[in-house]
């Protein structure tokens, strides 16, 4: 019987401990069978199915390229038959086969629109969500996105204020700012085109496809303009709604009546009317919304077939004009066209069978009805004039449209080429008798008002779940739409400037053609075509507004993305945006409160012309870096008409309204750096971490051209760290230190070594590394962070030397802690470890900065009010000893530390002229600090320095030469210290102890002194060892630089009496001789090593005597010997030489100078 598993993402009824042993088991357990079997062992209707859940590997990135397969369609994919492919078994829970993957990705269909976004890992939605059927998306290009393109384009622009940009921009200026406006469309549409087919877009539409070509921080900041635009767009709606109401339909219905008043109370009036009822409007449509938005889906027909008819009412009316013109009679004073109200006669007076009788309009302007009465200067010295507001397409008023009549605020709208006698210094009366100028006009103005009727571009993409083929219609319906629109709207520019009188085109309220709507003087049959079509054609416009802008928010709130907004995910418990659609009605209101339409409209244009830029950038930024993911089935863009449409919607941006164009790039780049730096770190694939890549690897190839000038040299740390068993950090105030060193500039690797082999250690390794990027946080340390495995530390640690960084992007510093548990027995490969990375970097030319008692270092929250950072310069290094100081003092722990730098003269040199020279110099490395040049004279070697030095080189003979187990050498060392003791106590009983070694040295770095060892077993007098100086123990400093092979360690933790042991061949109590009688041994001793000993001593004593106070000592570190056989000494004098300090940083300069005197 053969059996079979079955590989499901979407079942989750078993543990995944049971289901790995029930694979397991089926691997081990199948028997193979022979090819007669197969066929009928497949048919067996006993066959065991097992059911295994595969969860993924737990990264929050794309894992998946299979979008909402089906139950049976992903069990189908994951069949797998233990004969034909065996081969490929262990890979087939992470592998699934070919054959079976094409049905699901064929059969793949969108996501409806408003569900869950296909990154699986970062949607936690419950798995029955996956499991309802979708019903298969009908709608083909006309019907998903042709016509919601055309309902959105077409707006309450064109209605209410297309007329009146002709009459003011003049039929040239307002045609090139459309021809502007939709090339400017266009070219985004085509971007857009190659967006939507280089894949498949989930429901998302605009904010998806830029989120995803752009990353998290450009696609969360242009997704909260996009949903802004959308939001202010409701409220244009809605005011245009309330324009129509209140101005044609319904003058009566206003609640601040406008009858009697002038100027700026009826402006106020007029405002108010439209915050009143544009509250009570945005607060229907809310709940309508919010009560269901399957009722506004099903409105949409009927507002678009509204749209459709206006419009086609338009170009009727325009052919009728050339039959049969309209009568809407506009009367003029002068040149000035007067309001036409409360008169029905264009005349001052008319005859009558009795005679001449005055009119209306006579008495309007004069105190009295009769013809001897005291009448308006003006008035009086011009004639009425009746002319013709619609004279037809055919009469030629074409050419006095052409250009422009830009207005001041409270100008008359006047005639052209018509003549009035007026004087210059008349002053204007009766003014509200006159069609005025409401606002100040001016180009840019017209273009941020115009703008408005040319967005609406995206709705196809935004129902890209509901579309049968998303990837042939969006590109087609978007592009036919937008060419649809643009010829109406430059083909209506020229008809209304060949149709309409300039006056009336000029008079935005259509006062003086009896309070008719302009556009609706023209339509056919009657104005009211007009009206009614465009009053519930915006309300419709406004309701989709309403319905967009909250599923938007919550889209982008979901991506949790911008942290501030995750409330505003919840909703419903059918998923309608509840808390989404209050924030919408909050910020909609704020755009009807201004009242105005012409002031709305600028700014709903900075944001979708900021979201169109963003979309050109995508679309020319995928096709430059040549993205291998970069596959557009629409195969009609340029990355030249990206960058031309990414410059004209910049360019439009300023030409609106600059100040706003600031406004809204303040805002989008406060969320970008919000979401930066707060929001949650997301990997899309997108164009940003592609030009990122990009800008890199040009940096870093030109870094490779040559080693970076003195003047732009920074420590760049390699910082190497080690980890405990449980992959922590032993050091975290290493990268403290760090941190106050780089202030977060340059580069900084912090990397750490593991034993081992990779292949068995990667978990190790992966937690390791997540424990330097969590301390790398905590510390504020901006950097990377590497781990190294091999078989053993000193190869890991040599590896991380060589291969951090890249290119020319390398470290040139390591900082590395001193070993403090040196002298430990169970530790001697540790000081060996760090001897040969001094020698290392050496060799690859690295400075090298080594603190000791890292833990005394401060923390990056502490601060020292005062103190001095004292500077031992011993031997030049390049200059790191000036730049170090110089660079912790730019930190805020540093800042109040005074810099004294010390210099050792001597018995030669002049050190007056020593300490002006450096004086001189420290001016002109323009670096603060205090100047002592200490004086050490020569003087003879004490018997303190021999005795030290003969300790320590008997202890390396020994631990060369005694190749024993622990116990042994621990008994034989026993014997010999035993017998050195007793031998030295019968010559001298009052002989003193000297400690051999000590315990791991404290964060304080001081040692307790011992009374008995202040006293000198020899007394010299000529060279007495100075009380002050405190004897440093005398431990096994490096327990001898053996051959590699040779594994010899020994610390002595014992104390004898007197000296201590010979090596073995002197190693008997005969062989050890009187401590009074040992001066033949000290000439026997290695000069080299007393000398060194002698340095360190005299130079702890200097530094101890000026600088014990100091917060920091940093002075020169002496190189190891180039002859390895000292190396067991090196350790023991860098012990001496910073004996007594608290905290000390050892540096080593890297072969170069790194500070210079010139700019």
């Amino acid at each position: 019987m053969s059996q079979r598993f079955t590989v499901s993402k979407s079942d989750g009824d078993r543990c995944s401990s049971d289901i790995q042993g029930e694979v397991n088991q089926l691997f081990e357990g199948d028997e193979p069978t022979t090819s007669g079997g197969g066929g009928a062992g497949r048919e067996d209707a006993a066959s065991t199915e097992v059911v295994v859940v595969m969860k993924g590997d737990n990264n929050p990135k794309e894992s998946s390229p299979f979008i909402n397969s089906s139950d049976v369609a992903a069990e189908k994919s994951q069949q797998y038959d233990g004969k034909n492919m065996a081969l490929f078994e262990e890979e087939m829970d992470t592998s699934p086969m070919v054959s079976s993957l094409l049905s699901s990705l064929a059969n793949y269909s969108n996501l409806p629109q408003g569900s869950k976004e296909h990154e699986e890992a970062e949607n936690n939605e419950a798995e029955s969500s996956r499991k309802k059927p979708v019903k298969a998306p009908q709608l083909g290009t006309l019907m998903g996105v042709y016509l919601p393109c055309i309902q959105n384009i077409f707006g309450v622009i064109l209605f209410l204020r297309m007329t009146w940009l002709v009459g003011i921009g003049g039929v040239i200026g307002t045609f090139v700012i459309v021809f502007i406006c939709c090339t400017t469309t266009m070219l985004t549409a085509i971007s857009m085109s190659a967006i939507a087919t280089n894949g498949v877009v989930p429901a998302g539409g605009s904010y998806y496809m830029i989120s995803r070509s752009l990353g998290p921080e450009f696609g969360g900041a242009v997704g909260i303009c996009f949903y802004l635009g959308t939001t202010f767009a409701g409220a244009m709606y809605i005011l245009g709604a309330i324009e129509l109401l209140l101005i044609y339909i319904a003058p009566k219905a206003a609640i601040f009546p406008l009858e009697g008043l002038e100027g700026a109370e009826a402006e106020a009036a007029l405002l108010n009317n439209m915050r009143v009822y544009g509250t009570i409007l945005l607060t229907s449509m809310a709940t309508v919304v919010f009560v269901g938005v399957k009722y506004v889906n099903k409105l949409a027909l009927v507002f678009l077939a509204c749209v459709i008819l206006s419009i086609l009412a338009v170009y009727a009316g325009v052919i009728k004009t050339g039959i049969d013109a309209p009568d809407f009679p506009v009367c003029l004073l002068g040149n000035r066209t007067l309001v036409w109200k409360k008169f029905d006669v264009c005349a001052k007076t008319i005859e009558s069978a009795n005679g001449t009788v005055t009119t209306q309009l006579w008495r309007m302007f004069c105190d009295s009805p009769f013809l001897n009465a005291t009448c308006d200067k003006y008035f009086a010295d011009n004639n009425v004039t009746r002319v013709q507001g619609i004279p037809g397409i055919t009469s030629g008023i074409l050419t006095e449209n052409l250009f422009g009549n830009y207005y001041e605020k409270g100008d008359l709208v006047a005639k052209t080429y018509v003549d009035s006698v007026e004087g210059v210094d008349d002053p204007l009366t009766n003014s509200n008798r006159y069609v005025l100028a409401d606002i100040t006009s001016f180009f840019t103005l017209l273009v941020g008002i115009y703008f408005p009727s040319v967005t609406g571009i995206m709705a196809g993409s935004n129902r890209s779940g509901d579309l049968r083929d998303a990837q042939k219609s969006i590109p087609i319906g978007t592009i036919a739409a937008i060419t649809t629109t643009s010829a109406v709207y430059m083909s209506s520019v020229i008809m209304f400037g060949a149709c309409i009188e300039g006056v009336v085109l000029r008079d935005k309220f259509g006062e003086g053609v009896n309070g008719n709507l302009v556009i609706g003087t023209l339509a056919w049959p009657s104005p009211w075509v007009i009206v009614i079509g465009s009053f519930f054609s915006t309300c419709g416009a406004g309701l989709q507004s309403l319905t967009g802008a909250p599923r938007l928010m919550q889209a982008i709130a979901k991506d949790s993305i911008v942290p501030a907004l995750r409330i505003f995910g919840h909703g419903k418990a059918n998923g309608e945006p509840t808390w989404s659609l209050l924030l919408t009605a909050c910020i909609c209101e704020s755009g009807i409160l201004i009242a105005s339409l012409d002031a709305v409209a600028p700014i709903l244009s900075m944001f979708f012309l900021m979201c169109y830029m963003f979309v050109n950038l995508a679309c020319a930024l995928q096709t430059l870096l040549r993205t291998p993911n970069w596959r557009p089935r629409f195969k009609f863009y340029h990355w030249a008409l990206s960058f031309l449409g990414m410059s004209l919607c910049l360019t439009l941006m300023f030409i609106c309204s600059w100040y706003y164009a600031i406004v809204a790039m303040v805002i989008a780049g406060s969320i970008y750096k919000y979401i930066e730096f707060a929001g949650a770190e997301k990997e899309w694939g997108d164009g940003i971490r592609g030009l990122s890549l990009s800008a890199a690897r040009f940096a870093l190839m030109r870094l490779e051209e040559g080693p970076p000038h003195t003047k732009n040299w920074r420590p760049q740390l390699l910082v190497l760290v080690n980890t405990d068993a449980e992959q922590n950090v032993e050091q975290p105030r290493l990268l403290s230190l760090t941190n106050q060193l780089k202030a977060g500039k340059g580069l900084t690797i912090v990397g750490t070594a593991l034993e081992g082999t990779y292949l068995e250690n990667s978990d190790r390794a992966q937690r390791a590394e997540q424990a330097l990027h969590k301390l790398m946080e905590t510390e504020k340390l901006k950097g990377f962070c590497q781990v190294t495995v091999s078989s053993n530390l000193r190869d890991a640690t040599s590896h991380l030397l060589q291969a951090s960084g890249l290119g020319g992007l390398r470290h040139n510093a390591v900082l590395v802690s001193w070993p403090r548990n040196w002298k430990q027995a169970d530790e001697h490969q540790t000081w060996r470890n760090f001897i040969e990375l001094v020698r290392e970097t050496t060799a690859a030319h690295l400075a090298l900065l080594v603190p000791k008692n890292i833990a005394a270092f401060p923390s990056n929250g502490e601060r020292f009010t005062e103190g001095h950072i004292d500077v031992w310069w011993i031997v030049h290094d390049g200059g790191m000893l000036m730049l170090l100081p110089f660079l912790l003092r730019q930190h805020k722990v540093w800042r109040k530390c005074k810099m004294r730098i010390f210099t050792v003269a001597q018995m030669d040199d002049n050190s007056i002229q020593m300490k002006k020279d450096l004086t001189t110099f420290l001016y002109h490395l323009r670096i603060d600090a205090m100047v002592e040049v200490v004086e050490m004279h020569d003087s003879d070697i004490s018997a303190y320095t021999y005795e030290k030095t003969l300790v320590m080189e008997q202890r390396s003979q020994i631990l060369k030469q005694i190749n024993l187990t622990k116990t042994e050498r621990e008994r034989e060392i026993q014997s010999i210290t035993d017998s050195s003791r007793g031998s030295i106590r019968r010559k001298n009983p009052a002989a003193v102890t000297i400690q051999l070694s000590v315990t791991e040295d404290q964060p304080g770095g001081s040692k307790e002194e011992k009374p008995e060892e202040e006293v000198q077993l020899i007394h010299d007098n000529t060279t007495p060892t100075s009380p002050a100086t405190p004897a440093t123990p005398l431990t096994p400093a490096t327990e001898g630089a053996q051959t590699p092979g040779q594994q010899v360690q020994m610390t002595w933790t014992e104390k004898c009496d007197g000296e201590p042991a010979k090596p073995p061949g002197a190693a008997t109590p005969e062989g050890i001789k009187d401590i009074f009688n040992m001066k033949p041994e000290w000439e026997n001793l290695n000069q080299s090593n007393v000398r060194r000993m002698h340095t360190a001593l005299r130079l702890n004593e200097v530094i101890i005597k000026k600088s014990s106070e100091a917060k920091l000592v940093l002075l020169n570190m002496p190189g190891p010997p180039k002859n390895r056989t000292g190396d067991e000494n090196y350790m023991e004098f860098l012990e001496v030489l910073t004996d007594g300090l608290n905290r000390v940083l050892l540096v080593r300069g890297g072969g170069r100078e790194v500070i210079t005197i010139y700019s």
